[in-house]
């Protein structure tokens, strides 16, 4: 640090001690931290928490990448507290809260960098193009599209994420939709409840799960223990719109897609993948990254396997062709990994690095154990964890979530369950509730519209908390 900059920090901190120098010092198990809660640099955070996320949740009117706002939100809000505790000579307490929440955030982007990498690795395969083909040209009519759908977004989301999914089964809705505007807005509502409600069963089919699993609150099998849940969650909305879908049939079309070659060796190796993150989870006890790192191996040897046989493929074909430079694009020739994993949705990845940062701050400052109080002791832990459902659907589920990690409120297993599902399904209540939604209004824009969605709000909130009675009926024995 040079002596300029060492200067106006140091006389930031004096003035900041001059101004407001009565703060007082809360004993933590991890040392002493200030209560900034009733501090203008508390009200300062919380007002450009909520002003960077006015900014995220306008992105689709605004066009303005939802990591741009989080990002400097959170750089703000941990100057303001590390020139806070610099003024009352504490030059660690910030420091090392920090460096825990980057540890957090580095876990969870390693793991879906890998995930993403993967997606992306079979959709240059063409292995969603040939699924979207398959049911386009099957000649199902409009009442079995919706179903099935639905059911393969419930079913895959689990293992992919439930953006992906839900945009793979928006491209086959709006294929054989047409113009049939009534069909089009309740399929993919049922597709954002379906893919909401089976990633909510899985530690891979939702961010919140996945920082539930790697946090060590709930083991890997101890998921499954919501599918029934999930599946209620589902099924109660769907059956009721169902009814409302035509009967009709669309037209068949001709397209046929072919898969690349390796497509399905790399599915396999995704599974692979899946199993090796699991078994250093729970036999040697190690981050599930590691294991996903690992598994990105499997992918990176077999990439090399492409691009080397493409070489020896391309050649062979050039050699027989009359036509001087033919090539045949099926061909890997040109595979690199490395285009996989820059393709990745590296917005998505900065926006979780600015939101872990910004809600760690605000829990810095005190706020999330005024929060932890109010919602987890005077309300009771059912009612906050069914709140937390609720607040997914109008802030995002992640910041949410990880607020509730950071609270780390002492409740029952089963109510971690609780608040992993309300956290995964809730935000199907709404159209904005979820990156599913959001996603699919750009994608079928027109069709499925947040007023759309809200219609049908009633009869999602009525699966929402018949999911929640089922979680308690079934899962009795974690209470």
């Amino acid at each position: 640090m040079t002596n300029l900059s060492r200067n106006l920090t140091t006389g930031l901190a004096l003035l900041l001690a001059l101004f407001f120098p009565v703060l007082g010092f809360a004993s933590t198990g991890e040392g002493n931290t200030l209560d900034l809660t009733s501090h203008w640099v508390g009200y300062a955070a919380v007002a450009v928490f909520v002003i960077a996320y006015f900014f995220v949740m306008s992105e689709e009117f605004l066009h303005l990448r939802k990591s741009k706002p989080v990002l400097l939100a959170a750089g703000i809000i941990w100057v303001m507290v590390a020139l806070v505790y610099s003024a009352h000579g504490d030059i660690h307490t910030a420091e090392q809260a920090i460096r825990h929440n980057i540890l957090e955030y580095a876990e969870l982007f390693l793991f879906l960098l890998v995930a993403m990498t993967y997606i992306n690795a079979m959709e240059e395969r063409l292995v969603f193009d040939a699924l979207k083909a398959w049911l386009i040209n099957k000649g199902f009519t409009l009442r079995q599209l919706f179903w099935i759908t639905g059911l393969l977004a419930f079913f895959i989301s689990p293992v992919a994420d439930n953006l992906t999914t839900a945009l793979l089964m928006c491209a086959v809705v709006m294929s054989v939709g047409g113009d049939n505007k009534k069909f089009i807005l309740l399929a993919c509502i049922n597709i954002v409840i379906a893919a909401n409600a089976g990633g909510a069963f899985s530690p891979f089919g939702d961010i919140t799960t996945l920082m539930v699993w790697q946090k060590g609150l709930v083991h890997f099998w101890e998921f499954f223990a919501l599918f029934i849940p999930s599946v209620v969650n589902f099924l109660v909305p769907a059956v009721i719109m169902s009814f409302a879908v035509d009967s009709g049939k669309p037209e068949a079309q001709d397209d046929e897609v072919k898969m690349k070659k390796g497509a399905l060796v790399i599915v396999g190796l995704f599974v692979l993948t899946i199993i090796t993150a699991v078994s250093f989870h729970n036999f040697v006890h190690l981050p599930p990254v590691v294991g996903m790192m690992t598994g990105l191996s499997y992918l990176m040897f077999f990439a090399f396997y492409l691009k080397k046989t493409g070489h020896v493929e391309k050649r062979q074909v050039e050699a027989s062709s009359p036509i001087s430079g033919h090539s045949d694009t099926t061909f890997a020739d040109d595979y690199d990994i490395f285009n996989k994993v820059k393709r990745a949705e590296w917005d998505t990845l900065f926006f979780f690095y600015g939101v872990i940062l910004c809600v760690g701050g605000l829990g810095l400052i005190g706020y999330l154990s005024l929060i932890s109080e109010l919602m987890y002791i005077d309300l009771g832990p059912t009612w906050a964890n069914t709140l937390v459902g609720v607040l997914s659907a109008i802030v995002d589920n992640i910041p949410v979530m990880f607020a509730v990690l950071t609270m780390n409120p002492e409740m029952s297993h089963g109510q971690w369950l609780l608040v992993t599902l309300t956290a995964g399904v809730g935000g199907s209540l709404l159209s904005i509730g979820s990156a599913a939604g959001v996603a699919l209004m750009g994608q079928a824009r027109g069709y499925y519209t947040f007023f759309g969605h809200l219609k049908w709000t009633p009869v999602i909130a009525l699966g929402y908390a018949a999911s929640i009675y089922v979680h308690f009926l079934i899962n009795a024995s974690h209470f």
